[in-house]
């Protein structure tokens, strides 16, 4: 079972692709795992035979555990599996097992449905019942009058909600998290997405990503009790998935990016992660992430710390208020102005109050001086 995430440490077997006895080519994909970051198909790591499977469809395994065995150099005399000596009726009952396997998405809407999935057609391969399937006879049902109302069960959390839960609840009992606010002036920001055609977040990104290489510090993870500073930023995303979660896809060596190519990086993953097209490297190594709440109108939060990272920033809605501010004059007068808060949680293990107030204020300068 391989580690597809830095907070991941265990995996559920979808279904396998391969049975015992038949042949692999390397990197053939042989079975489908399903994290609570991802589900991902395993490449076979030699060309050879499929001897033997340890772990079956469903089974949930640590990482680094064995689940099946390969002869690699192709000339392993295979002996007889169960399959190769039962009548030709329990055979076809075992292939109908397999060929019904059905992933937690499909379980857990069956689940909190009431639906019996062995009643459901399935649209996939072999027969396989496919979310598009569990919600189909949904749809049917509804259309067939008002029901009694009855409780749904209760549905266990998904291993999605339970990872980020468990992420989340660890970084708190493990980083003396502080959280400071700072406002800034979005007027030279409102400009320039007009002039990108893009939202705020690739430039405050870009700022971001300016300000990080003069504070090394922030862009830092914390091991133990030594601190590896970076000297590349691998910077971290926050996307909603709905009810199912979050995840952090990761672009690598954003530093090398402009504003453009920061956009354009930002909706693809994005746009992948909420379709489930995300490869597990991308959701890996993060130095430094932001989190962008302020897109669903909110106004201030204390966004939790990734770990092993040191901090994290929020940007929160971008509303107009009356400001008072001075003219070049040395006037003041009041004006309205669009007015963001951008919120830092950091690691007092790692940083102090100053610093982190010393890198909202040079990210403050960047974004209210921007051209």
């Amino acid at each position: 079972m391989p580690q597809l995430g830095i907070s991941v440490t265990e995996g559920t077997i979808v279904q396998w692709r391969k049975s015992p006895g038949e042949a692999v080519a390397y990197e053939e994909p042989i079975c489908d795992i399903d994290t609570d970051k991802i589900e991902s198909e395993l490449p076979s790591p030699v060309a050879g035979t499929l001897i033997e499977i340890l772990a079956e469809a469903g089974e949930t395994v640590a990482t680094g555990s064995a689940i099946a065995v390969i002869a690699s150099d192709g000339s392993h005399e295979v002996a007889p599996t169960a399959l190769d000596t039962v009548e030709p009726e329990a055979t076809d009952a075992v292939a109908e097992r397999r060929d019904h396997l059905h992933s937690p998405v499909v379980q857990r809407l069956a689940a909190e449905h009431g639906i019996d999935l062995a009643t459901v057609k399935g649209s996939g391969t072999g027969g396989r019942v496919r979310k598009q399937d569990v919600l189909a006879v949904i749809a049917d049902r509804a259309s067939g009058g008002l029901q009694p109302y009855a409780p749904p069960p209760p549905v266990p959390l998904t291993r999605m909600r339970r990872s980020i839960g468990d992420h989340m609840k660890r970084s708190l009992e493990t980083a003396a998290t502080v959280t400071s606010w700072i406002e800034v002036d979005f007027t030279a920001i409102e400009a320039a997405r007009a002039q990108f055609g893009t939202t705020a977040l690739p430039i405050v990104a870009s700022a971001t990503i300016a300000t990080l290489s003069e504070f090394r510090d922030l862009n830092a993870w914390l091991d133990g009790g030594d601190i590896v500073r970076h000297e590349t930023v691998n910077l971290g995303i926050a996307v909603a998935l709905g009810p199912e979660g979050l995840l952090v896809p990761v672009i690598r060596h954003a530093e090398r990016l402009d504003i453009s190519e920061l956009s354009e990086r930002i909706r693809d993953l994005a746009a992948r992660a909420r379709s489930g097209e995300l490869k597990p490297e991308e959701l890996r190594d993060g130095t430094f992430t932001i989190t962008n709440p302020g897109q669903y109108g909110t106004i201030m939060a204390t966004p939790v710390i990734n770990q092993p990272q040191v901090a994290i920033l929020d940007t929160e809605a971008i509303v107009k208020r009356a400001v008072v501010i001075r003219e070049a004059s040395g006037e003041e007068q009041i004006a309205i102005r669009p007015i963001c808060i951008l919120g830092l949680s950091w690691d007092h293990r790692a940083l102090d109050g100053v610093l982190a107030a010393q890198f909202l204020g040079a990210l403050r300068g960047r974004l209210e001086n921007w051209s």
